[in-house]
């Protein structure tokens, strides 16, 4: 790449299904960067799956660990997936803004539910019958707050390393503007 360097943690938010994680290690590729996922962050720190951790200790305690590794966190030229429910806590918000841009991946639910229901990655929050309902609701209320983010990313059934590669240009973008 030919473009100066970003310097900081690009990270990406949206729905589970939005394509955080693969967009996230195609982007990393692209951009010579490690990738890192809060969710597998919180994975090692507790050494349990997020769905155990869910069962076991519950969603606010997930949320409070997901909280405690973003604190953790410096500023770092990495790729930075986050969980769907990260975008929750307003600290959260403090805090991903401390580390970098953060780009909003906005699928719409029909890409979502497909991506989902093909999905072969266990999820807590879609354990019940009427998950298609509850991903609709997650959504509805989740939008607004996804909506904070410095950019968003409209993805549909594209390819994950073009959507990573209109993710970079938007993130160098970002980049320039705070720079002038």
């Amino acid at each position: 790449m030919s473009n100066p360097p970003l310097t900081k943690t690009l990270i990406l938010v949206g729905m589970m299904g939005a394509g955080k994680s693969a967009i996230g290690r195609s982007l990393a590729e692209l951009t010579g960067r490690e990738y890192q996922d809060t969710d597998s962050l919180v994975q090692s720190r507790l050494g349990r799956s997020i769905t155990q951790i869910f069962r076991i200790y519950g969603e606010d305690a997930f949320r409070e660990h997901e909280a405690a590794v973003l604190r953790s966190l410096e500023p770092e030229p990495i790729v930075l997936a986050t969980g769907g429910g990260i975008v929750l806590r307003e600290d959260n918000w403090q805090e991903m803004r401390r580390l970098g841009p953060i780009l909003y991946l906005r699928a719409p639910l029909p890409v979502l539910l497909e991506r989902l229901e093909n999905s072969r990655k266990k999820r807590p929050l879609l354990s019940s019958e009427s998950w298609q309902e509850t991903v609709s609701e997650l959504l509805n209320h989740r939008e607004p707050l996804y909506l904070k983010a410095d950019a968003v990313l409209e993805v549909g059934n594209e390819g994950v390393d073009a959507i990573a590669k209109a993710a970079y240009e938007i993130f160098l973008r970002l980049e320039n503007q705070r720079d002038n």
